[in-house]
């Protein structure tokens, strides 16, 4: 067993208690294009961090990202787009072939198979073994003495990485009881709403997020809610094992998820709008219980889910805390496939403050926000650092070490306003709240432009993020900082961009 596997072996046979240990085991990249494509981020990242401005990282007109008359540009353009500052315009600079979701998962669960077939009697005792397309991995419940002779019954070459399959809890949130008088002023909607162009979004350009179904992956969702009803489009509960739950039915467990799915798409029951796209459609799954919190196991088996249910976006306000600069790739590769099928990954930073984030929110690929204020200042809980991969799996050895910023973008994430079950409504803070502003907004992105008709999925999420980082209002630090990302969400001026260059 390679130097690397070992220790990661060693460390979750320290860490944990008792004799079981339940563990994820991730298979070897096997897909050339993944390798090029993850090559190909990590470079983007890293020149991107030298940019000044965040205007420098809107992407290329449709003509020259996306061609009408073909579906990658020619080798000329090809070239000159490697000029341009944003992800998207680095993806289509590379001859990397479009691939269907349902190639995806073909190939998914195709390379998943050896190395289930090649662990007979490896935890079978307890609870056997369940694998998971998107991450192409499985999660494993065993015995530290099984766990320690892993090497000995597991051809070696299938194996890239081993993570404990960790516990994550529910996000801390505390009611405000006394709001801001400027939060108060706002009378038709949530404060965060209209401040980042959401209502005049509708006005401009009559996006309210019809035809975009998105992702909720947190404790559950209250259906009924006045706010909420006919919006819940799909569900599912998973257990820590990532096992669905059979006959479960839309709830939830805690008041987070209700509100979460609230600031993506509620209505105005209250009085006042609450939701960025009031009518997009939501894919809920419960990868969360509020009283027990949940595991990575549950939340990989509900990104399978979702992407399997054909949404456009995915939320995940949720993380394992995260306290140095070396981040556990643990969802990179669920990351990677959904990417790849065209659906961006929007996480919460964290809430435990400068110089501490959480995964998958600090995940290379992971789209991640920041909280801000009614007056654009960073919240004090709101994470974000620096960090850096120096082995891999993943990235090659000649973009080693790979150093990078986090959050990408900020959003309002203090006294935000949303629905809570028993038909109620309540304010919170956290990144959490601010996560599904940027969900939401790129909801509307795809429902005012013809982005999802005329970029193929291999550079759609790309694509989607660029605009929106590099419309953001720019604040803090010029280009990326900790506190604000490039700037704070601005869905007006990312649906101007994006109409001005033809999409």
């Amino acid at each position: 067993m390679p130097k690397r596997l070992a220790r990661q072996v060693e460390r979750i046979l320290d860490e944990g208690s008792g004799n079981h240990r339940s563990v994820i085991v991730r298979m070897k990249l096997a897909d050339r294009d993944e390798e090029t494509l993850l090559g190909v981020v990590a470079n983007a990242i890293q020149r991107r961090a030298l940019l000044l401005t965040a205007r420098d990282v809107l992407p290329a007109d449709l003509g020259r990202l996306a061609p009408p008359d073909r579906e990658t540009p020619s080798d000329r353009a090809r070239e000159a787009l490697r000029d341009e500052g944003g992800l998207a315009a680095q993806v289509a600079a590379t001859a990397i072939r479009p691939v269907s979701k349902r190639v995806l998962r073909t190939r998914g669960l195709r390379s998943v198979n050896p190395l289930v077939s090649s662990l007979p009697g490896l935890g079978q005792k307890a609870r056997g073994v369940r694998s998971f397309w998107t991450s192409r991995c499985v999660v494993l419940q065993t015995t530290k003495d099984d766990l320690a002779r892993l090497n000995r019954l597991v051809e070696e070459p299938l194996i890239g990485d081993i993570y404990p399959n960790r516990v994550l809890r529910v996000p801390r949130m505390v009611e405000l009881k006394a709001l801001p008088e400027r939060v108060r002023e706002n009378k038709a909607s949530a404060w965060g709403i209209h401040a980042v162009g959401g209502l005049a979004a509708r006005g401009a350009y009559g996006a309210s997020g019809r035809g975009v179904k998105v992702a909720v992956l947190d404790t559950g969702v209250e259906a009924s809610h006045p706010d909420l009803q006919g919006r819940v489009a799909d569900w599912a509960e998973f257990d820590a094992n990532g096992e669905e739950v059979p006959d479960s039915q839309p709830h939830d467990t805690a008041q987070h998820g209700t509100h979460v799915a609230g600031t993506i798409a509620g209505g105005k029951a209250s009085g006042r709008w609450i939701g960025m796209a009031p009518d997009a459609k939501l894919a809920v799954a419960m990868a969360l219980d509020g009283a027990r919190g949940g595991a990575d196991a549950q939340v990989l088996a509900a990104i399978d889910w979702a992407v399997d249910r054909g949404v456009d976006v995915l939320n995940m306000s949720l993380g394992g805390l995260t306290l140095g600069p070396e981040v556990p790739s643990t969802y990179t590769e669920a990351i990677l496939t959904s990417l790849r099928a065209g659906i961006p990954v929007v996480t919460a930073i964290g809430n435990d403050g400068q110089q501490i984030t959480g995964s998958p929110g600090n995940d290379l690929l992971s789209f991640s926000v920041g909280a801000t204020d009614y007056r654009d200042c960073a919240a004090a809980f709101s994470g974000g650092r620096t960090h850096i991969i120096r082995e891999s799996n993943f990235v090659s050895r000649e973009n080693l070490p790979l150093v990078y910023s986090k959050p990408e973008i900020c959003a309002p994430g203090v006294a935000v306003y949303s629905s809570v079950p028993g038909g109620k409504w309540a304010a919170f803070n956290g990144t959490s709240m601010a996560t599904p502003h940027v969900a939401g907004a790129m909801a509307l992105l795809l429902s005012a432009t013809s982005i999802k008709k005329r970029v193929a999925p291999t550079n759609r999420a790309f694509l989607i993020q660029d605009l929106l980082t590099g419309s953001v209002e720019e604040l803090g630090e010029t280009g990326q900082d900790h506190r604000f990302g490039f700037g704070r969400l601005d869905i007006l001026q990312a649906i101007g961009f994006a109409r001005e260059k033809g999409f």
